[in-house]
């Protein structure tokens, strides 16, 4: 009997190649620019010298300040791994070799590795406690494993090399002989160690790992015989009794993502109940319209990188941390798989294309760790820096973002029997395993830029089979699928679809337009999504876009920029009437296109005088693509005026 899994099949980032203009080169300046940055970070900050220092082959103390510094290194390697196996790179491959060496080093016989208790136990008992294990809730002593265990996998599958593998699963035993059902009753303050296990359960077949990750999922909220970690830490209550989300936003949208991996390899449909109510309460309440999360920043550990109450979303202090972002489009990739539904890809594209991508620069060496939707230029939001950093003390989200894009490209294709789901826009060619062959799609597009995307389809051989392509619900009139956010003006013009330049109608389930046929090669599918500008209005219960509008095209959300519109935007208001233009701009932030249109500018007031508004041109750009030029204000949200002068 086959095992349990999700019903639907991702289609690995390793069988999909990428040549388009938008993703590609990003992930290109992912490998030649951000890994080999953070590599360098790694050394210098003494966080790879950490483990050679717990291996006793270097004299010192702890280098860090944080006792998850070592999951910077694991993230680092499983970027590389990934990247390798989009591009393979021998130098980087051999400088990780040297590094998973020392890792290895620096684990202790039993299997147990942390590099601050090995260094200093001394040192380490303000987060980790006088012993192993005894300061779970505050640790990190399983986060770091968790981060452990999915970089072992990811290395081990790009090159076959077993020694890092060996390490997490000595590590994993280690940990299943402390914790589960007849051991300790305890969780990790910072879930991550379940997705880890889970990923050592796929490559080995060892049932003990899934065992162990649902024990941990369900102990959370179940405090006999331990402490609670209480709200922050998602431990207030047992998962399945959890209706609303709240708490440290990653930690949270990690379990939520572990939650469903669970649920699809155990068959636990309430896990599945749960995930759904918890889902509607982010989606319906607690969305920024860039699809980041995260509303309170860092107003100290008890509540810092937070959720907010519902329809709490400010702007200017929006926290929205890159790794939640990330967190986000991993859970809903999960929720697409688990139900088909196309509504969790938009909420997955939307995040990958605006709060995701904003966190790495143009340049690919510097980053944001929050992602506000509005900038004073006098509010240090970057952990206190006005724009953006080439480095963090907590640099959890500048590896992060580096694991994201080279794995990207497992989003744009699924399947399912002998359905074959396009998710995602993007120029390349994959080769799809559909029952008993091989089919082969060719994307030709310049989505985001345009709408229009041509799919050529090559099975094997002429069979029946169904392609669902999804038409993305900004094209069908809905920001989110949810009411937090609307459009204020009526769509131009309407979706077109062909097969073979003959137009065929929306047979639209749950997202997706289905063509079921018997499928050639040299079939051709159109597709022609309109792309206007569109005003997008928040729900009456936001108060902070109260009386305001954004600005959207296709996926991307847009902003406004100090350095685009003569040193000022917190100024500027748009008239309901503007009438807005559209600029390609292959030479302006690495190739947008961009917005035009007048909006209001307030002038400050001579003494004794009313102040007055005048019109001004305006620009706008990709939220993405903001704090590349160094600080000044944005703002996505503009205050809404009358209509405008014809």
């Amino acid at each position: 009997m086959p095992k349990k899994d999700y019903p639907i099949k991702p289609v690995s980032y390793t069988k999909v190649k990428l040549a388009d203009e938008f993703w590609a080169p990003r992930i290109a300046l992912n490998r030649t620019v951000t890994i080999p940055q953070i590599l360098e970070r790694c050394q210098e900050t003494g966080r790879i010298d950490n483990f050679a220092i717990a291996a006793g082959l270097k004299k010192g103390r702890y280098a860090g300040v944080y006792p998850f510094d070592d999951t910077d290194v694991y993230k680092l390697i499983e970027a590389a791994g990934f990247s390798l196996s989009i591009h393979p790179d021998a130098n980087l491959e051999k400088t990780l070799d040297g590094v998973i060496a020392l890792i290895a080093a620096a684990q202790e016989k039993d299997g147990y590795l942390y590099t601050w208790r090995t260094i200093d136990p001394a040192g380490a008992a303000d987060w980790g406690g006088p012993a192993r294990w005894s300061n779970i809730g505050r640790s990190h002593e399983l986060y770091n494993a968790g981060h452990l265990f999915e970089a072992a996998v990811a290395y081990y599958q790009t090159t076959g090399k077993r020694a890092l593998l060996d390490v997490a699963l000595k590590f994993a035993d280690l940990v299943d002989g402390v914790f589960g059902p007849d051991k300790r009753h305890d969780v990790d303050g910072h879930p991550e160690v379940e997705l880890g296990l889970v990923k050592l359960y796929r490559v080995t077949g060892q049932e003990t790992y899934l065992r162990l990750a649902k024990f941990f999922i369900d102990q959370r909220g179940r405090h006999e015989g331990r402490p609670s970690y209480g709200e922050y830490h998602v431990d207030h209550k047992p998962v399945l009794e959890m209706d609303e989300a709240v708490g440290h936003v990653v930690r949270a949208a990690y379990l939520f993502s572990a939650m469903a991996d669970v649920s699809a390899l155990t068959g636990d449909a309430a896990y599945t109940r749960a995930i759904d109510r918890l889902w509607e309460n982010v989606v319906f309440k607690k969305t920024y319209i860039t699809g980041g999360i995260g509303a309170i920043g860092e107003t100290g550990r008890a509540v810092g990188e937070s959720f907010g109450t519902n329809y709490q979303l400010p702007n200017l202090t929006a926290y929205n941390e890159t790794c939640a972002s990330i967190a986000n489009a991993f859970w809903n990739h999960r929720m697409f798989l688990l139900h088909g539904d196309a509504k969790y890809l938009d909420v997955l594209e939307r995040v990958a294309y605006n709060g995701a991508l904003s966190g790495v620069s143009l340049e690919g060496d510097e980053f944001l760790y929050p992602n506000p939707l509005e900038s004073d230029a006098k509010f240090p939001f970057n952990a206190g820096a006005l724009t953006r950093s080439k480095w963090f003390e907590c640099a959890c989200c500048t590896a992060n973002i580096a694991r994201f894009l080279p794995s990207f490209s497992g989003n744009i294709y699924a399947t399912r029997d002998d359905i074959l789901y396009v998710n995602l826009f993007a120029g390349g060619s994959a080769d799809i395993d559909l029952e008993d062959q091989t089919v082969g799609l060719a994307q030709e597009t310049r989505y985001p830029w345009e709408g229009r995307v041509r799919i050529k389809v090559e099975p094997e051989r002429e069979k029946d089979f169904a392609v669902h392509v999804r038409i993305p619900g900004w094209a069908q009139g809905r920001p989110l699928p949810s009411d937090l956010y609307r459009y204020a003006d009526q769509a131009e013009g309407t979706i077109g679809l062909k097969v073979n330049g003959k137009g065929v109608s929306l047979d639209l389930d749950r997202g997706f337009a289905r063509i079921r046929r018997a499928w050639k090669k040299g079939d051709v599918i159109e597709l022609d999504l309109p792309m206007p500008v569109r005003r997008v209005l928040a729900h009456e219960a936001v108060k902070d876009d109260a009386g305001k509008v954004a600005l959207e095209r296709g996926p991307l959300v847009y902003c406004l920029e100090a350095a685009d519109n003569g040193g000022r935007v917190l100024n500027l208001s748009l008239p309901d009437g503007t009438e807005f233009k559209t600029h390609v701009r292959p030479d302006f932030l690495k190739g947008i296109v961009a917005i035009s249109g007048l909006a209001l500018a307030s002038i400050p007031a001579e003494k004794g005088q009313t102040s007055v508004s005048k019109e001004q041109e305006i620009t706008a750009i990709p939220y993405y693509a903001w704090s590349n030029r160094g600080p000044g204000e944005m703002a996505v949200w503009l205050p809404r005026t009358g209509r405008a002068k014809k």
